[in-house]
């Protein structure tokens, strides 16, 4: 079994308390690793290496920050299936949605981030014939970057790559549940030649690691993806420190379908939305308002190529839905099938731990849950109204776009939402009131990463993506030339 490092200063080093925990593969519940169980003294030395560090790298011009990206996105490319195979053993996902997904994102994050600061422009405003203001872009320093456990390396990389490419420094920690692909990122940053301290990864847990990183005051920035109670309690100790925040949160997203829809589209994009990933991903379309005149029959398609998913083994090719996270996690699930039923709701399939015989003889320990569907539910009871996070979707019928977008929007989250109809002008109705900070339109998922993400209300706060991230890990400041001085 692996024991972890923390990398900090360029150096893979234990943690200062000697203490460590396991990481578990939630597909066969074996353990696969011993994590480093860090506290605020490896903080402390990690901000420290990133605060020196931090001179040299941002004076580093910037054709030669996006070498040194671009290299490391060559060497993550090199190591594809390596990276998969830990992901695949970290979060129990399919081997191929790892392989296909998931490691060419996070190559593509940092190739974006490499050379969109080749392209960056300086904004200048003449004051009639007194002045001329120019505005330009500092990093802001040591940046605190906390990911998820969901999408380890890709959402890892979707902070990191603006943070560095920009001249800051960064301290990282990845999810306790999921630090095997972080570890392997730390090598290949010295074999990219990152300069020391420039990237720091420090394992632990949230309520110590992490929680040292958001308090700690010579870290002015924090970049967070994941639970949204775990956003407030954060944003409750940066903002007092008046720390920029970026918390990226969670979902409870509305897919529409309207009966103009094209459902030979619709169908099957709408079950990609629901379950991908374990329905494990903060964008899944987990509730489903369909119009009354296909209701009956988009629920029976829904439903029939529901039961076609194969859930199992994550190394198996035939595999649509791997493990759930944890042991926990499934709990947390099963009592939201509960809660359902309880609320009168019907499970239409699904809902059920597979069989030994199903998920196989190596996965008899692992946490496994079928793909579910729920209907006969009301739009505002707590099933369709809290994140559930796993393998679970609810359909609910529609009469109008009224009803629809105000059953749509009556939720806490606003992160995204999908909408299928073949009517321009009602596409631009519906999206203009939908509150998502993102709304695709007869697809799911399509990204373009010049364009901002993020969510509204309990989703989270600020931007990240494209000129957002750029922005975001900088500080503006004017200058203000007076002419003919």
């Amino acid at each position: 079994m692996q024991t972890l490092a923390n990398f900090i200063d360029g150096r893979f080093v234990e943690p200062a308390g000697g203490t460590y925990f396991d990481d578990i593969d939630p597909a066969t519940g074996a353990r696969c690793a011993r994590v480093p169980d860090s506290d605020e003294r490896d903080v402390d030395n990690a901000v420290a290496a990133a605060g020196r560090a931090f001179p040299g790298w941002s004076a580093t011009p910037a054709a030669e920050r996006s070498r040194m990206l671009l290299a490391l996105a060559e060497l993550i490319e090199r190591d594809l299936d390596e990276l998969a195979g830990r992901e695949c053993v970290d979060t129990g996902k399919p081997l191929l949605v790892a392989q296909s997904v998931d490691i060419p994102r996070a190559v593509a994050n940092f190739r974006f981030f490499a050379t969109a600061i080749l392209h960056t422009q300086t904004e200048a405003h003449q004051t009639d014939t007194t002045a001329l203001n120019i505005t330009l872009r500092a990093p802001r320093g040591v940046a605190g970057l906390i990911s998820p456990w969901n999408l380890p390396l890709y959402l890892l990389s979707w902070k990191v790559a603006p943070a560095i490419a920009t001249g800051n420094t960064a301290v990282c920690k990845p999810s306790e549940l999921t630090p095997l692909t972080a570890h392997h990122l730390a090598g290949l940053c010295l074999e990219a030649g990152l300069p020391p301290g420039v990237l720091n990864i420090v394992h632990g847990r949230g309520e110590k690691a992490g929680a040292a990183i958001v308090s700690h005051p010579d870290v002015p920035t924090i970049s967070f993806t994941g639970g949204t109670d775990t956003g407030a309690t954060i944003a409750r100790t940066a903002a007092p420190m008046f720390k920029r925040l970026s918390l990226e949160c969670g979902g409870k997203n509305p897919t529409i379908i309207f009966a103009d829809a094209d459902l030979d589209e619709a169908l099957p994009t709408s079950v990609r939305a629901a379950f991908s990933n374990q329905g494990e991903i903060c964008l899944a379309g987990s509730r489903l308002f369909v119009e009354r005149p296909i209701h009956d029959r988009f629920v029976d398609g829904f439903v029939q190529r529901t039961r076609m998913l194969n859930v199992g083994d994550p190394h198996q090719k035939s595999t649509d839905l791997g493990a759930l996270i944890s042991a926990e996690h499934l709990a947390k699930v099963e009592s939201y099938l509960a809660l359902a039923q309880a609320e009168g709701g019907t499970i239409r399939c699904g809902g059920r731990r597979p069989p030994r015989e199903v998920v196989g003889e190596r996965c008899r320990h692992g946490v496994f849950l079928e793909p579910t569907v729920v209907t006969d539910l009301d739009a505002g009871c707590r099933t369709n109204r809290e994140e559930i996070f796993g393998p679970v979707v609810s359909i609910i019928p529609f009469d109008d776009e009224q009803e629809v977008i105000e059953q749509a929007n009556a939720s806490s989250y606003g992160l995204s939402a999908s909408l299928w109809t073949t009517r321009l002008d009602r596409a631009h109705r519906v999206a203009e009131r939908l509150e998502s900070g993102t709304v695709w339109v007869n697809c799911w998922m399509l990204r373009d990463l010049r364009v901002p993400f993020g969510g509204m209300k309990a989703s989270g706060l600020g931007r990240e993506g494209g000129q957002e991230a750029l922005r975001f890990f900088t500080e503006p400041k004017n200058v203000c030339i007076k002419l003919g001085s």
